[in-house]
């Protein structure tokens, strides 16, 4: 199996680290800093107190998908059609496309855009990038994925490179899931840039979550979208688990570069306003991300 990552950010880098060192061909396609470290001396891999030198081959093109069997599509949610565009025509009739994008809407919106079918897939893992070709792992790591033709294969393959893989008939119900933790974390981590453990620790910090997981349930179950009786204690439980971790939103801010917050926060003002059901909470925590980094 050849499988290449398009979007080499954290999560890409991890996944794509991970697969290579259980002896799978990758490719990575990301930005040029990030190749030419991988080239020059493969991907850094931390993962606790190991740190990991994976070789493998990486490219700043659009065309290294095309011997790929699978794509793990990780670029970020505001880049989704346009990338797709630019791979488009270099995918094999075959492939199967992973999408491991944040947001629900991703697989629906690149699927016309590559004329083949996307899966939905629900990530958990906690990654940043500590350099150009440098990835550091701080928790989890496991998938949830809708069935596809390969799934069987993939779920083997990576469960052999110590990727837990779960095929799911309800993988929307578990990218939702996500969604929910996305909303009630990323705004918050990254206005306060506190990592996970110290913001719930913060006054008044986990009664704002509450709202946020309530606003974001109505719309959910509105949407037809089923939700897991359990979903504010496992919300409010993460920090638990990832004390330690920004928020991509957090990690982004800090990098001045573009936030996913549009389709965090803003895609479920944007789906309840279609419902009849009022996010204010949603919509304050998105207006302050965009103000505070709209370009002065």
């Amino acid at each position: 199996m050849k499988i290449t990552v398009m979007g080499a950010g954290s999560v890409g880098c991890y996944y794509g680290g991970m697969l290579a060192r259980s002896g799978i061909a990758v490719t990575l396609i990301g930005r040029p800093q990030h190749v030419d470290a991988v080239t020059q001396r493969g991907l850094i891999l931390e993962i606790g107190p190991d740190r990991f030198t994976v070789p493998m081959a990486a490219t700043t093109e659009p065309a290294g998908v095309a011997d790929a069997d699978v794509v793990l599509f990780c670029v970020k949610s505001g880049d989704t059609e346009a990338v797709g565009r630019q791979i488009a025509p270099h995918l094999r009739p075959d492939v199967t496309i992973l999408n491991l994008q944040n947001g629900v809407d991703n697989a629906d919106r690149l699927r016309p855009v590559v004329g083949r079918e996307v899966v939905p897939v629900a990530v958990y893992v906690a990654t940043a990038m500590a350099g150009p070709g440098h990835v550091k792992h701080h928790g989890r790591g496991d998938l949830v994925m809708g069935p596809n033709a390969r799934d069987a294969d993939i779920v083997g393959r990576f469960g052999a490179a110590g990727i837990p893989t779960q095929i799911s008939a309800n993988a929307m119900d578990a990218l939702w899931g996500k969604l929910i933790v996305n909303c009630a974390y990323n705004a918050l981590s990254g206005l306060t840039q506190r990592p996970y453990g110290q913001l719930v620790a913060m006054e008044g910090v986990t009664e704002v979550m509450t709202d946020i997981v309530a606003e974001c349930i109505a719309v959910a179950r509105a949407s037809g979208v089923t939700v897991a009786p359990d979903t504010l204690a496992s919300v409010l439980g993460l920090a638990a688990t990832m004390a330690g971790q920004k928020s991509s939103t957090a990690q982004d801010m800090a990098l001045g570069k573009p936030t996913e917050i549009d389709h965090l926060n803003g895609f479920v003002i944007r789906r309840g306003a279609a419902l009849g059901i009022p996010t204010p909470v949603n919509r304050v925590l998105h207006t302050l991300v965009k103000a505070v980094t709209a370009p002065v």
